[in-house]
């Protein structure tokens, strides 16, 4: 597992797609990185299973409280990058709605706006039957970036959940990356951008041009 930066109070590392992040029937990502630096480690947000890309661990209780009310506050941003096999009903703006129950444990996005799911993105076309988009969420709602492209008509690809499952499986993952992160803590600005390192789809010439265009991501929002 990779530490792309390492602080006395925190690191920055990334998980790799199809990993669990918390332990299940084996070890999860929580506890791999804890038994790769021999010291426990604090989560102080999470990825799904099929999510790669940037995790900040804090190295206390306190330091995690911290990022917790960072969190809670909306004082972390963070830039994710997806990839859809269908074109959006709009190709920029938000995407808003209250999330519900669906079945399975799924969610759907409502109509209504009571604690609305908040999300920004921009996209662009890839390859034939492909869209990448730059996505920037501004609440942490559970599944909150996966159903607000379904939404779109543009559910990621590889997503067993809110994608066509047949479809879905043939994928080599699932299209879905943090790839950036910004927040201060004590009066020091940070910046991590980490492009995705695995996924066809993620790794073909015309996706790391267009990531090259989208290498300052805060600047698109």
């Amino acid at each position: 597992m990779t530490i792309l930066y390492d602080h006395h109070n925190f690191i920055i590392t990334t998980k790799p797609a199809g990993v669990n992040f918390h332990s299940e029937e084996e070890a999860g990502f929580v506890v791999q990185m804890s038994q790769q630096l021999g010291i426990p480690l604090f989560p102080v947000h999470r990825l799904d299973k099929m999510t790669s890309g940037l995790v900040i661990f804090a190295k206390s209780s306190e330091v995690a409280a911290a990022f917790g009310k960072m969190f809670e506050s909306r004082e972390i941003e963070k830039v994710y990058l997806a990839i859809s096999m269908r074109k959006p009903k709009k190709k920029m703006g938000w995407i808003k709605g209250d999330m519900g129950s669906a079945r399975r444990g799924d969610y759907k996005l409502l109509s209504t706006m009571e604690n609305p799911a908040i999300t920004q993105f921009v996209s662009c076309a890839l390859r034939t039957h492909e869209r990448g988009f730059l996505i920037k969420p501004h609440t942490g709602k559970t599944h909150q970036i996966r159903v607000a492209l379904k939404s779109l008509g543009s559910p990621i690809a590889g997503d067993e959940r809110y994608a066509q499952a047949d479809e879905a499986r043939k994928e080599d993952r699932g299209y879905l990356h943090a790839y950036a992160l910004r927040f201060r803590l004590n009066d020091e600005e940070f910046t991590f951008v980490s492009p995705p390192n695995q996924g066809e789809r993620f790794m073909n010439d015309v996706c790391k041009l267009q990531l090259n265009a989208w290498s300052k991501p805060w600047e698109l929002f």
